[in-house]
């Protein structure tokens, strides 16, 4: 298979979407969706860049990603620029490209195999085990300190902290130290911590029931994801 030609087409695609757009020319479409005129020469510069990195003779797959580029940008522009937009609208270009790729290596599919992965118990078990560490895991460490939270509920808050951004920290937290227990990188978690309580727990004008509270949520989270990853490779499937 022809990995080179996608790895092109990816880069094709980030050099035309982030370094050869202006943010001018972003504002305008969010501005005047199918009607800016910006939106168009930047699909067509995406289509150049494929035919520049990717040679001549992909011409045509360089009409169908610039088509396709205009047809998504033009109608990312009528919702509101957030996050989940942001990655379902990168997702939408991959997809294309990715399919661009498969026509023109005449990739088969080996839905078989596809198949047999969906009723693979293994699979399943990995899933199960990342959805585990993410949102219902949060919860929990929540649920575990909430009389710890309470009690620094009332004390003075020496400073303001980003809206669920504790949550989103224990996420990749747990994640991280999954796969690296999975792999045997102890090393890295030990890495990890380091360097989060570096982060975390240097601030001199700190009070200490805060810092106590961070490191209890910590270890809790580090736990979870240890064991969950411990049993992950203990279960026989």
């Amino acid at each position: 298979m022809q990995f080179d030609l996608l790895l092109k087409l990816v880069a094709a695609h980030l050099l035309s979407d982030f370094f050869f757009q202006p943010g001018g020319w972003v504002n305008s479409r969010n501005r005047n969706h199918f009607g800016a005129w910006q939106l168009y020469l930047h699909g067509l510069i995406t289509g150049l860049t494929v035919v520049v990195i990717c040679g001549t003779s992909l011409w045509f797959v360089g009409i169908i990603i610039a088509f396709s580029h205009v047809l998504l940008d033009g109608s990312k522009s009528y919702f509101k620029q957030a996050t989940p937009v942001f990655v379902a609208d990168q997702l939408m270009h991959l997809l294309v490209l990715t399919l661009c790729w498969s026509v023109f290596s005449r990739l088969s599919w080996d839905f078989p195999v596809i198949v047999s992965l969906y009723h693979d118990p293994r699979v399943w078990l990995y899933i199960t085990a990342l959805l585990l560490l993410t949102t219902p895991s949060g919860m929990l460490v929540a649920l575990l300190t909430e009389r710890w939270r309470k009690q620094l509920s009332g004390l003075k808050a020496g400073s303001s902290s980003l809206d669920k951004a504790g949550m989103l920290i224990g996420i990749i937290e747990r994640l991280l130290i999954f796969f690296f227990v999975l792999n045997g990188k102890f090393e890295a978690i030990g890495l990890l911590i380091a360097a989060k309580s570096l982060l975390r727990f240097n601030e001199k004008e700190r009070p200490e029931e805060k810092t106590e509270y961070l490191l209890v949520g910590t270890l809790i989270s580090v736990a979870l994801a240890a064991a969950t990853a411990v049993l992950v490779l203990k279960i026989p499937v």
